[in-house]
């Protein structure tokens, strides 16, 4: 693989490390930045329709397609953001859960941003994920 100093300084909280890393530090030599999935299938049509957790288990598997199209391990996200329309602190888990059941033990425990939106692109999307990669 490739080295990934996973960095989480005592002088930070440890209460999200269990699924985030405050730093990631790397040297690799080729980066894929992947444009933000939604939960749509191959041929455009919306998966869960006004279900979060159907969702977001799309969306991380068309994250997950898109770093094989570029033959990426899941543990080469340096930096994820995930947009959830609406927010509400319920969600976090139903999110976190949907990424555990599509990477499973190569959860990237990386870099990430969780943020409350109003709206995505289109008025049915309820959730969006963008991510960096670093790989060798």
């Amino acid at each position: 693989m490739f080295d990934m100093e996973i960095v989480n300084p005592k002088t930070l909280t440890d209460k999200v490390t269990s699924v985030i890393s405050h730093v990631v530090v790397t040297t690799a030599s080729k980066l894929a930045f992947i444009s933000g999935q939604v939960a749509v299938n191959e041929t455009g049509a919306l998966v869960g329709q006004g279900d979060l957790y159907a969702q977001a288990i799309q969306t991380f598997t068309n994250l997950k397609h898109a770093l094989e199209a570029v033959r990426a391990d899941p543990l080469c996200i340096a930096k994820m953001n995930i947009y959830v329309v609406n927010h509400m602190p319920e969600f976090v888990p139903i999110v976190f859960d949907a990424g555990y059941q599509v990477f499973g033990e190569k959860w990237p425990k990386t870099t990430s941003t969780y943020i409350g939106v109003q709206s995505l692109a289109e008025p049915e999307w309820l959730i969006e994920i963008d991510a960096i990669a670093i790989f060798p």
